[in-house]
């Protein structure tokens, strides 16, 4: 048994004693000190404020002597010269020679309506004319007669020959043929009056152009009735609208509060609602001397420099009524011209994103007149000032920015 023992104290585990291992410690810190770093810079990398995405250009100065806007108003463009083309007579259209769009030269026929019944009573007036001459040719052959008779009488007279009624009888025959002569020439100038008025009316069967212009609408067809004036059901009073397209020009109402910034004459720039873009020197060719008293306002007409195809009746047109005072030598210097969409409202001012350095900083800026896309700053920014004209609306000052072009 003695021997045993020893065998199984051996096997025994002995947990007085510990194992401890050597943990490297500077290796661990470094590799923590390095996650905290990759962590930081992913956090300042998530939370930057990125550069903002603008575009922006320069302030232009104001030359001394350019035009300014004195007022902006809207308007349409009309015609001096249109009219609806109808016939004078009454009748059923036969032909309708245009269409939308025709161009025509003064005189030229339009359209014809039904002259049957005017060719009949034409022919019929002119053989009346025939009949009248024709019956002069005989009184002239009587009369021819009566007057060789007559000289007759008076010799035989004179010679104690015939008595004094049978002188009487011949120069009595005489006066009444020189009186139906006269009556016949009467005859025919009546049937000649009334041979003009039946041409006159076979030639208002035919509708011609009482201007040179342009067709802008048909408005009958063939087979329908036509009259000069309106008589109900489906009769027409129009052939066709006609328009002077050399007579374009531009009305406008201006209220009476603004009224005093018009003259006669005075430099006018329009842009048409159909091309933004596009600028059209005019001029105010006159104010028309009443008011509306429902609207308050005074028509001003305006004509164009110079006209184009592309201006069409009825088009809408903005106006900028223009001055060509000259600015003084302070003024000029202190005005800019800079896009409208460059100013922007904070608390109730107008301000401007001025770009330097790659942020942007606020500044209040005094307004001026208006002029199309553009506007006049009087006050708070230089000529040549950059800055921001399309941009964020929440922009802020020191926002970091990046300039894009258009």
């Amino acid at each position: 048994m003695n021997a045993e023992r020893p065998a199984l104290e051996g096997l025994r585990i002995d947990r007085t004693r510990t194992s401890r291992r050597n943990i490297p410690v500077v290796p661990i810190a470094g590799t923590l000190v390095a996650v905290l770093a990759i962590v930081a810079v992913a956090v300042w990398w998530l939370t930057r404020v990125k550069p903002v995405p603008v575009r922006a250009e320069l302030a232009r100065a104001v030359v001394a002597g350019t035009p300014t806007t004195l007022l902006n108003a809207s308007g349409y463009v009309t015609a001096r010269r249109n009219a609806t083309v109808s016939s004078k007579v009454t009748g059923k259209i036969l032909e309708v020679l245009v269409e939308e769009g025709t161009v025509v030269e003064a005189g030229q026929v339009l359209a014809r309506v039904d002259a049957s019944n005017t060719e009949a009573s034409l022919q019929l007036a002119q053989a009346q004319l025939d009949s009248a001459r024709q019956a002069l040719v005989e009184t002239d052959a009587n009369l021819a007669l009566a007057e060789t008779d007559l000289h007759r009488q008076r010799e035989l007279s004179a010679a104690k020959i015939i008595s004094a009624s049978d002188l009487d009888r011949a120069e009595s025959n005489a006066r009444a043929l020189r009186g139906r002569h006269d009556r016949t020439l009467a005859d025919i100038a009546v049937a000649e009056r009334q041979v003009d008025v039946w041409k006159q009316q076979l030639d208002d069967t035919i509708i011609r152009a009482p201007f040179a212009g342009v067709v802008t609408s048909k408005n009958a067809q063939p087979g329908e009735m036509i009259s000069p004036m309106s008589s109900g059901g489906f009769t027409r009073t129009g052939v066709c609208t006609l328009v002077d397209m050399s007579s374009l020009e531009i009305e406008i109402d201006v209220s009476e509060s603004y009224i005093n910034r018009v003259e006669p004459g005075q430099p006018v720039v329009a842009t048409l609602d159909s091309y933004p873009d596009w600028q059209i020197p005019a001029r105010v060719t006159a104010i028309i001397p009443t008011a509306d008293r429902q609207k308050a306002t005074v028509k001003v007409r305006v004509g164009f420099e110079k006209l184009d195809p592309r201006i069409l009746p009825d088009m809408g047109v903005k106006i900028a009524f223009q001055s060509t005072a000259p600015s003084g030598p302070s003024t000029a210097h202190a005005m800019v011209i800079v896009p409208r969409s460059a100013v922007r409202q904070r608390d109730g001012r107008d301000i401007v994103w001025i770009v330097h350095d790659g942020r942007v900083t606020s500044r209040a800026v005094a307004l001026g007149a208006k002029n199309g896309d553009d506007v006049t700053l009087t006050a708070g920014l230089s000529a040549g000032e950059n800055i921001v004209v399309e941009g964020p609306m929440d922009l802020t000052d020191g926002t970091p920015i990046s300039e894009i072009n258009k």
